[in-house]
């Protein structure tokens, strides 16, 4: 974007995801509902495994985590996406832009590596399981989340801090229901290739790395499985993956799609909307897949309700 009228600012607009009056509404109702599912279901989750001593091993370590880390990134934007809608306003300041922006990156990012994790675990449990105790330590187990967090964060600081140096303009409405990185550089009146750069290098840490690494857990698990004789014996070292497979094709299929679509052009409304999909339903969905495909977290729920 070539200089022009730089300004002081004090505030974005976010223009949320349709400014139709009537559905402001619908909108609130269904994101507050959503919002409140999220919340509630992983932290049964969390209850789940934390009260039952069965459930803890690595899985369900891990699985824990990506609860906490789903209801935080929820708790980053929807919230003030309510608190908009219901104050009919638009408005966002500086320092809260950049701070959601930091904290969704966060987020973001230790979904991204959790999930990563998790699928390593059920490489070792299905193609080393005479070693998955000794390989799946405890220190290591947490030596996995601490990483995940510090890498996360590093990454969101650097590009937060970048962002700091950009000189913006008069326009500053973000057509979306929340700062997101790539929308907010696209307002600046700087150079900000060095931008591009980073957010460039940056998906692939975050984005391409985690991924890679979850590709070739899941192929040699599928050589694994390939070579067990019996069908039965199949099912049941496919069983304890498939809750994780269908959460990391939820995650990544959305997330791809919404960004892969939007390469080289100006976010829509319709962007917008798609985001939706692994910024809220994702996480609401998480808790389900996994209790009603995973017998070990129904008991362990029915167990707490039952308390």
């Amino acid at each position: 974007m070539e200089p022009g009228n730089v300004t002081q600012i004090s505030e974005f607009l976010l223009l949320g995801l349709s400014e139709e009056p009537e559905l402001q509404p619908l909108l609130f109702g269904l994101f507050l509902s959503m919002y409140l599912i999220t919340v509630l279901g992983n932290l049964l989750i969390i209850l789940a495994v934390s009260s039952d001593p069965h459930l803890h091993t690595p899985m369900y370590f891990f699985l824990s985590n990506l609860s906490m880390v789903d209801i935080c990134f929820t708790s980053t934007t929807i919230p003030k996406m309510l608190l908009n809608i219901q104050t009919q306003s638009k408005a966002i300041t500086y320092a809260g832009c950049l701070t959601q922006m930091y904290f969704f990156l966060l987020f973001a990012g230790v979904d991204d590596f959790i999930l990563t994790v998790m699928a390593y675990d059920r490489y070792v449990a299905i193609c080393h399981p005479l070693h998955y105790t000794v390989i799946m330590n405890s220190q290591l187990c947490g030596l996995f989340v601490l990483l995940s967090w510090i890498t996360s964060a590093v990454n969101s600081l650097l590009q937060c801090l970048m962002v700091l140096d950009l000189s913006f303009c008069s326009d500053l409405e973000i057509p979306h229901f929340f700062c997101e990185l790539k929308q907010v550089v696209q307002l600046a009146c700087s150079d900000t290739f060095p931008n591009d750069i980073v957010m460039f290098f940056s998906a692939g840490l975050v984005g391409g790395g985690p991924l890679a690494g979850i590709l070739y857990s899941y192929s040699k698990i599928v050589s694994s499985i390939r070579a067990i004789p019996s069908a039965q014996g199949k099912y049941k070292a496919f069983s304890t993956c498939a809750s994780h497979l269908s959460v990391v094709s939820l995650f990544y299929i959305t997330g791809l799609g919404v960004y892969l679509g939007s390469v080289g052009t100006h976010y829509s409304p319709s962007s917008a909307t798609a985001s939706v999909m692994y910024t809220v339903v994702t996480p609401m969905l998480n808790p389900f897949i996994y209790s009603l495909r995973n017998k070990d977290i129904k008991r362990a729920l029915e167990r707490f309700l039952g308390r």
